[in-house]
């Protein structure tokens, strides 16, 4: 006996209960991910804390970690993602006035994804071009095994590279002029 599967719809999506569990909808279909590990909620935590408090002091937006869905697409077929951590800047023009919307609709200024083991340079990828078509500015890719940090420019006709850092290195961001992270303060 098959088990048949449904695909949900943007107006399905609103009347989801709160899950206490990460997910994404890609193309309609219900998708969740395991939990994160220990190493990976510490690293989210420290990043999201260093971010938080730059871009509060100087009153530039809101630095949100998971579980967030930012909307990629809603028609033909709903799609959604949750990058680790988000930056929405208050020019970008949509920091929802709705405290209680559980989705982003407008596309972040920045994104972290912290790297597992688990994924593969397929799902990656396939999320790099989610976030390009949205027009997501920034994405850095956070490695704990090899403890880097890949910075990548997601402008109008490609994903690129800007700088890949390494232990002893600083982390900078187009996206907030005069930000700087310390590698060693990530992964200490």
């Amino acid at each position: 006996m098959a088990i048949e599967s449904k695909l949900i719809t943007y107006k399905d999506y609103l009347l989801l209960p709160e899950l206490n569990r990460r997910y994404e909808i890609i193309d309609g279909e219900l998708q969740m991910t395991p939990s994160p590990t220990k190493r990976h909620q510490k690293l989210v935590l420290r990043i999201a804390t260093l971010l938080e408090s730059f871009v509060s002091e100087r009153n530039l937006g809101e630095v949100l970690p998971a579980p967030m869905d930012v909307l990629i697409e809603k028609d033909p077929k709903l799609r959604t993602r949750q990058p680790d951590i988000l930056y929405l800047s208050k020019k970008a023009g949509d920091i929802s006035s709705d405290e209680d919307s559980n989705f982003i609709v407008t596309a972040p200024n920045l994104v972290v994804e912290i790297l597992s083991s688990s994924d593969s340079r397929r799902k990656i990828r396939e999320k790099l071009n989610d976030y390009h078509r949205i027009a997501i500015s920034e994405c850095w890719l956070v490695s704990p095994e090899a403890e880097t940090v890949e910075v990548l420019d997601l402008p109008s006709d490609e994903i690129r590279t800007v700088a890949l850092y390494s232990i002893g290195g600083h982390v900078n961001s187009k996206v907030l002029p005069g930000f700087s992270l310390s590698v060693n303060q990530i992964f200490r």
